[in-house]
């Protein structure tokens, strides 16, 4: 068996299944895909991709796999399944993912379509496995497919240790040996064992301090929210279909972004970091609950009228609203008393991380430096936010 060295495991045995997924060209783009995309324009370390995170997420289910009784052929499905779990990004991952799921209508996990036949195909039918059944484990669904996509899942262990390693930050350091020993499955449901509701804890106060620092950085949002918006104009403007939107590499769309007038201008801010500026950075509270709840039309319809108060060009103006504030990951299942419990039900520290949430939450309208006074005039008046 070959093994990988990897920056966050150490060496990686990798089986020959594996071996023969990581030569695909399906996996090997996303060697060229970042798993932070616009976050690395405030972290300059956070150059880590795709390719290694699936590496990452392999080996931990591999790990708990062996705590579990599966056959062998089950086994092989849901590494597989926990290899090929990201082959569905695009570009820039999930800062292009509202535009593919709009325009194909499908998610990142959906993958039945690129499973279905090709290299990817080949290799896993010449290892026994049924493709449709593999992309059933990558969309989370059956017992098995919660360590892939669940509440539980190992890649959000790794996502967390690894995004932390390469930002440099101490946050999202998380005992995934210790989740990997307390998982259990209860009638068929994935759950951590008797006394691990601090176990649980510890990774949701992770993702709520990553989420503060570094996956919700305004610098990282703003960069996101001027990507979504020339990507959307990318393909209005030009004969490139969704499909090989969804196909590309950071570095391609990047060099598609720059060949097209209407967002060359977008390409460029990107690659200099000359981004937009904030001109309303606003709290929850002072923001009607109708813009909060806005949907991707009224958010457009927003940006359109702001701009024409501020007499600017729409694309001169960017309002970026997160939605509710949420936290899903309080629903984890743990064991108390021999009980099966929502964590949300059982730990004091999940009021306190969603009042916390609440209080960092921002409503952001972006703009050209030079026009951010005019558009934070007109940003106030047209959403009507509180002063």
């Amino acid at each position: 068996m070959k093994a990988i060295k990897d920056s966050v495991h150490d060496h990686v045995p990798v089986c020959d299944l594996a071996a023969d997924l990581l030569d695909t060209p399906e996996v090997q783009r996303l060697r060229h895909i970042k798993q932070l995309s616009t976050v690395r324009l405030v972290y300059p370390s956070a150059n880590h991709t795709r390719f290694e995170h699936s590496l990452g997420v392999y080996h931990l289910a591999r790990r708990a796999l062996s705590r579990f009784d599966v056959d062998a052929e089950r086994a092989r499905a849901v590494r597989a399944a926990a290899l090929l779990h990201d082959v569905g990004h695009g570009p820039y991952g999930h800062q292009t993912e509202g535009i593919i799921e709009r325009r194909l209508g499908r998610h990142h996990d959906e993958v039945g379509d690129l499973l279905e036949s090709g290299r990817l195909a080949d290799v896993l039918e010449s290892h026994d496995l049924d493709p449709a059944e593999v992309a059933d484990l990558v969309a989370g669904e059956g017992r098995l497919g919660q360590l892939v996509a669940g509440e539980l899942d190992v890649d959000r262990m790794d996502y967390l240790v690894r995004d932390a390693h390469h930002t440099g930050v101490p946050y999202g350091t998380i005992d995934h040996s210790r989740l990997l020993a307390a998982l259990r499955f209860r009638d068929d449901r994935l759950v951590l064992a008797d006394g691990n509701v601090q176990t649980a804890e510890g990774t949701l106060v992770a993702r709520a301090l990553m989420n503060a620092t570094v996956y919700r950085h305004h610098v990282s949002r703003i960069a996101g929210a001027m990507l979504e918006r020339a990507g959307e104009r990318l393909l209005d403007s030009t004969d490139l279909t969704a499909e090989a939107f969804a196909r590309m590499t950071d570095d391609r769309l990047l060099g598609a972004l720059r060949e097209c007038d209407a967002t060359a201008d977008a390409a460029r801010r990107l690659e200099e970091r000359d981004l937009y500026k904030r001109a309303v950075w606003a709290k929850l509270d002072a923001v009607p609950d109708d813009v909060v709840t806005a949907d991707r039309e009224s958010v457009r319809g927003f940006e359109r009228e702001i701009a024409d108060v501020a007499d600017l060009p729409p694309e001169s103006v960017l309002v970026d609203t997160p939605g509710e504030p949420s936290m899903p990951e309080t629903s984890t299942r743990v064991v108390v008393d021999g009980a099966v419990r929502r964590l949300a039900d059982e730990s004091p520290l999940v009021e306190g991380l969603r009042a916390a949430g609440r209080a960092q939450w921002r409503l952001g309208v972006y703009a050209p430096e030079e026009r951010v006074p005019e558009v934070g005039a007109a940003a106030e008046r047209v959403l009507g936010l509180a002063g």
